[in-house]
């Protein structure tokens, strides 16, 4: 009979073990983890790049550099070589350092400019805006009239005075009239009247800030006193306009008379 050699008892196997089994990943960087971080590396290199260049171009290059020089808003008044003879720019300078508010200043120093903006038009363009003065009064002197605006300026000088532009008389001891405040509130009150009286207006007289009156074309007096209330003072004249009279003063605060 044949003997059956027995070796030594086998060992049960263990669940997932046996050839069949993968090897265990050795400890490291996924390669997800990797493409992510260079990809991070190459946006952070491709923004240091952009951002250099847009120094240089800005700081070093000649290419953003004042080229040309626009002028808009100035109509007949005043023109375009003036403008720029005021504002004297400096053609080749880098944009990025133009002093903006000082050449507004400048333009504005022209009597016919009541303001000026100055703006940057990227890549090589400076454009001036120019507010210009709009004469609201006549007020005569040897030989002709000068041509006021509110603000007192006289914007230019005119042999008659044209159609539609009222006498000033200012009576106040001020030597000037720039910065008048006795024009400004009469300036006020001519665009504060309504229109059926606006329309009629020869001349204003003021003698100050309270003190303003209107003569209309038919010899007809408007007392108006000070800007104040100027809508409701409007109002008022409205009704009292409604019968003929030589005066109609709003001036009073809550009273409106007619007088003649």
């Amino acid at each position: 009979m044949a003997k059956t050699v027995s070796g030594p008892p086998r060992r049960p196997r263990e669940p997932g073990s046996g050839a069949g089994k993968r090897k265990r990943r050795i400890p490291g960087r996924a390669p997800g983890l990797l493409r992510r971080h260079w990809k991070a590396v190459l946006l952070a290199l491709t923004a240091l790049v952009i951002v250099g260049v847009m120094v240089w171009a800005l700081f070093g290059s000649k290419l953003l550099v004042v080229r040309s020089v626009r002028v808009a808003g100035n109509g007949t008044a005043v023109s375009a070589g003036r403008v720029l003879a005021a504002a004297h720019v400096t053609r080749g300078q880098r944009l990025i350092w133009v002093n903006t508010g000082a050449i507004a200043r400048r333009v504005a120093q022209l009597r016919q400019v009541q303001s000026a903006q100055v703006s940057k038009d990227w890549p090589a363009t400076l454009v001036i805006t120019v507010q210009l003065r709009k004469p609201v009064f006549a007020l005569p002197v040897h030989g002709g009239y000068a041509l006021v605006d509110a603000f007192g300026v006289n914007v230019r000088d005119a042999a008659s005075r044209p159609p539609g532009l009222p006498l000033i008389t200012v009576n106040t001891d001020s030597g000037t009239l720039r910065g008048s405040p006795a024009v400004r509130a009469a300036a006020a009150v001519l665009a504060e009247l309504p229109q059926p009286a606006a329309r009629h207006v020869r001349s204003v007289i003021t003698g100050g800030p309270n003190d303003v009156s209107v003569k209309l074309a038919n010899g007809a007096t408007i007392v108006w006193g000070g800007a104040e209330r100027g809508s409701l003072k409007a109002t008022e004249l409205q009704i009292l306009m409604r019968r003929r009279a030589r005066v109609y003063d709003v001036s009073g605060f809550g009273t409106a008379v007619t007088k003649g």
